[in-house]
């Protein structure tokens, strides 16, 4: 487990490499974070995907800004009682676009793809919040180098945006698995019917389920939003996922 650095077209990105431990190739799995971005929780995450077998890649999507972690985060972040976080993060996300995101997109499969540490194959990816969207995003984008994608309590995936992730559906080859916050007011229900429509009218493979009680950032358990039983099916849901369809 260890923190690395990786050229882009735009600077250099930091990132956290996961492992299993014995030392031989697993699959690859490309990690978007949350707003809140690379920190110790994340890197937990990483950690418990690297113990079911796979070679995981967690990077700081807004190095443009800095490297992580981006702003000074407490040790339990509740936004309800400390806003200037959110405000604070909005520069920092301001910096990330969705064609520089696919960019990066781009140099991490090929990183994924070239590193001894990765066996052969199509990747899986997951996303939390904001990574649910560039998850979507780069199911669609790179369709030939994605096996699996998944996004929990994915923030705007379905908007009347022009650029909104969803309408890349055509595009999305990989099976797809999305596991909403029914107390959400970033995925309302209407942006999850119109997510599901386009996947369903492209015939993507997926599953799309509300997890009722689960608010926003469920997953992130260094938050006030945290909930354990929607976390662990969101890790019964990923891990299921990633079993079937990533060769290894």
């Amino acid at each position: 487990m260890t923190m690395i650095e990786i050229p882009t077209q735009d600077g250099t990105a930091d990132a956290y490499l996961a492992l299993p431990d014995d030392g031989r190739p697993h699959p690859a799995v490309l990690l978007y974070m949350d707003a809140f971005g690379l920190r110790p929780h994340l890197k937990s995450m990483a950690d418990r995907l690297a113990g079911a077998g796979y070679t995981v890649l967690v990077p700081n999507v807004f190095y443009r800004y800095g490297p992580a972690p981006v702003v000074e985060l407490p040790e339990f972040i509740n936004p309800a009682e400390r806003p200037e976080i959110i405000q604070n993060l909005g520069p920092a996300a301001r910096t990330l676009t969705p064609e520089g995101a696919m960019r990066d997109a781009a140099v991490y499969l090929d990183w994924l793809a070239a590193s001894p540490l990765t066996t052969e194959g199509p990747v899986g990816v997951t996303g939390y919040c904001m990574g649910a969207g560039l998850a979507l995003r780069t199911a669609g984008t790179h369709p030939g180098r994605i096996a699996a994608a998944a996004g929990f309590h994915g923030a705007r995936l379905a908007t009347e945006a022009p650029d909104s992730p969803h309408l890349l559906a055509g595009h999305i080859s990989a099976e797809l698995y999305f596991g909403h916050a029914d107390q959400d007011s970033t995925n309302p229900a209407d942006q999850i019917a119109r997510l599901e429509k386009a996947l369903t009218e492209a015939g993507v493979e997926y599953r799309s389920e509300v997890y009722e009680g689960a608010r926003h950032g469920f997953t992130q358990a260094d938050t006030a939003m945290y909930g354990a039983e929607p976390t662990d099916r969101h890790w019964t849901a990923l891990l299921d996922l990633f079993a079937r369809r990533l060769s290894g």
